[in-house]
């Protein structure tokens, strides 16, 4: 869709402001929101309050991420002062629970709170699944733990997306999931590659891998899609800004 100007354009932000959402114990999207930034559109983070959860297990993992969900219109409420003109999520984990509808359901209540359009990092692969074509079985990799791994299972398989297999890093806090080195992702992925897989997914926006994931793509010979890549990518393209970028693999680059 073609870009329209803003009435009274920011000095740095001329062609839009993102309002950006993400836990305070997040400290892996604002810089990589910031790698991917384009001239014109300016990011601006709100930071959903949350404790950084320790000593993590399935049922407390869910717990921590409802909480997060609940204190999601607060943050709103803030970076709304600052006139953005569209929202992009940089929490994934909340965007996939319930399936295709729930999802759904939790974004639309959000754009209503704000009276503006939201970016949701599950909607977002699955546009970029459309942008590559063909892929139709997935394997994911997240810091999360099963039961929200479950969550992108039931999710994928409402928009006809197999997840063939999956890992889950199982990280013991929030704030430990900014510190997994490459090493060990790098390895999970060689891991999780087959025949029987179109493409490799990460999940979880600390997880900090939009450099890795272009680069297996390289070496792997499919696409590998981190989802802070596929959800900024989506962000500009929902916004008629089509502009490329070099060094996060092919969604950046190609699509």
């Amino acid at each position: 869709m073609p870009l329209k100007p803003r009435p009274n354009p920011d000095v740095l932000g001329h062609r839009r402001l993102f309002g950006v959402l993400g836990p305070s114990t997040n400290t892996v999207v604002q810089p990589d929101f910031d790698d991917l930034r384009v001239p014109g559109v300016t990011n601006h983070y709100s930071r959903i309050v949350v404790d950084d959860a320790q000593a993590i297990s399935d049922e407390t993992f869910m717990a921590g991420t409802l909480e997060i969900s609940r204190n999601t219109v607060e943050a709103v409420r803030g970076v709304l002062t600052c006139n953005p003109d569209y929202l992009v999520m940089g929490m994934s984990a909340v965007t996939f629970y319930g399936g295709a509808e729930g999802a759904a359901k939790w974004r639309e209540n959000i754009e209503n709170e704000a009276g503006l359009s939201l970016c949701t990092g599950s909607q977002s692969l699955i546009e970029a699944f459309k942008a590559y074509g063909g892929i139709k079985r997935i394997a994911v990799i997240s810091p999360y733990y099963p039961s929200a791994n479950a969550q992108v299972s039931q999710f994928m398989a409402d928009h006809g997306i197999e997840v063939v297999r999956d890992t889950c890093l199982q990280c013991p806090s929030w704030t430990a999931i900014a510190q997994v080195p490459v090493s060990p992702l790098r390895e999970e992925l060689k891991k999780l590659d087959g025949d029987d897989v179109d493409a490799l997914v990460q999940v979880g926006t600390n997880l900090s891998m939009v450099k890795l994931a272009a680069a297996a793509e390289l070496w792997l010979g499919k696409p590998v899609i981190a989802i802070n890549t596929a959800t900024y990518w989506n962000a500009l393209r929902q916004n008629g800004i089509m502009d490329k970028k070099a060094g996060f693999g092919r969604l950046m680059e190609e699509f």
